[in-house]
């Protein structure tokens, strides 16, 4: 059974705590990621983006296209960099364009 918080506890800490017992941090990582590819890439990649997945520590994306794909592989420690920026926290080491 989990341990049971007192009645001063945040509604952030009671969810941090819920998260860390079912460990459920992998999933919410995956939906963290998801949205911050949305909002730091902007409208004109996401209308390429077909698929965004986090397995461990890697993001797979899937793009529509190849020109887009080929610029992108270029700056990949950047996209790297800007999403761990975003989330606070090393979550992505590596991205796999597809």
């Amino acid at each position: 059974m989990a341990k049971r918080l007192n009645n001063q506890s945040t509604v952030g800490d009671v969810l941090k705590q819920i998260i860390q017992v079912n460990k459920l941090q992998s999933g919410m990582d995956g939906i963290n990621v998801k949205e911050a590819w949305q909002n730091l890439m902007g409208n004109g990649v996401n209308s390429y983006t077909r698929n965004v997945v986090l397995k461990g520590s890697t993001l797979y994306v899937e793009l529509t296209s190849s020109v887009l794909r080929e610029e992108l592989s270029h700056g990949k420690s950047k996209i790297v960099a800007m999403i761990n920026e975003e989330l606070r926290r090393d979550v992505v080491k590596e991205v796999v364009l597809r």
